[in-house]
């Protein structure tokens, strides 16, 4: 009997780890969502010299892409990054209004771990986040036991975020 409920166990946390993976939203049904149906054209920042050099710090490693595209109406962008948790990368939408976050989104999980951060009580408590000073986050945002890594991956993407817009929106 034990040998059978131990089977059940491991039968179902394998379930659930590839249940986590996939995507949740199209990225593109994500701008148009987000622009109630009517995006406006994406635009392109291109990635280079202490621009890059903020980016690659806040990552920890190399970034490889040369541009990202978003989208901007008035005050307010779009942002569709990708950052890898353990092995593979998470993509992520995030909405940026007036210099703050409002709202981050997990769009497809890779993962096999991790998925937890993909949830709204998890997400949610980085609404209103800005950056300070030294390119960080202005609000504690709490783990998820064992999901550390795709954790780090999103508070790197939100950071990236605030700091792309705001190096867009130099005067």
């Amino acid at each position: 009997m034990s040998r059978f409920i131990v089977f059940i166990i491991v039968l179902l946390t394998s379930f659930t780890s590839v249940y986590a993976r996939g995507v949740y939203q199209e990225p593109a049904d994500f701008v148009s969502q987000a622009f109630s149906g009517t995006p406006p054209q994406p635009k392109v920042i291109w990635i280079k010299d202490a621009l890059r050099q903020q980016v690659e710090e806040i990552l920890d490693h190399r970034y490889e892409s040369q541009r990202i595209r978003y989208w901007q109406e008035n005050k307010r962008s779009l942002w569709i990054l990708d950052e890898v948790g353990k092995t593979k990368p998470i993509t992520v939408g995030i909405i940026l209004n007036q210099g703050h976050i409002e709202l981050i989104k997990v769009l497809e999980f890779r993962e096999s771990r991790g998925w937890e951060v993909r949830h709204a009580f998890f997400t949610n408590q980085f609404i209103d986040a800005r950056l300070d000073e030294k390119n960080t986050l202005d609000k504690t945002i709490d783990g998820i036991s064992g999901a550390t890594l795709s954790v780090r991956a999103l508070t790197k993407l939100a950071r990236i975020a605030l700091l792309l817009d705001q190096y867009n929106n130099k005067p």
